[in-house]
């Protein structure tokens, strides 16, 4: 089958939109990655980030969320082994490759000590005389 190829690059950037979709839909993901970058590759799209989860954690989250309303199963699946530091997906027949580098995994994120959250900065739930997460990373 060929595509023209307009199709070919919408089909790319409506993968590309509902990656960043799933990963919206887990804040944290995202707040804990330290330079996280994207870029156009050769036939798909390459994903890069610091510190924040392993590929296997991002590989899993983007296999159970990106989904078509009607469509039975995921429209992510591997193109190649997941490891920890990478992952090579295919998304709706775009090839995804996501690279962690110093990975930390979002577990030991989560319970690291000092890490400011936006998600804790914005909580309502929070008691109003308790020290900010802000005023814990500058030291205040």
């Amino acid at each position: 089958m060929r595509f023209h190829r307009d199709e070919i690059g919408a089909r790319r950037y409506e993968a590309f939109g509902r990656v960043m979709a799933a990963f919206a839909t887990e804040p944290e993901m995202m707040e804990t990655c330290r330079d996280l970058g994207w870029w156009p590759g050769t036939d798909g799209w390459e994903i890069e980030w610091r510190e924040g989860p392993y590929a296997t954690e991002v590989a899993d989250l983007l296999i159970e969320r990106v989904r078509e309303p009607g469509f039975p199963g995921p429209l992510v699946g591997p193109l190649a082994p997941v490891t920890p530091l990478c992952a090579r997906l295919d998304v709706m027949g775009v090839s995804f490759d996501l690279r962690a580098i110093d990975p930390m995994g979002l577990e030991r994120m989560r319970n690291r000590a000092g890490v400011w959250r936006l998600s804790e900065a914005i909580d309502p739930a929070r008691r109003a005389g308790s020290r900010q997460p802000w005023e814990e990373l500058l030291g205040g």
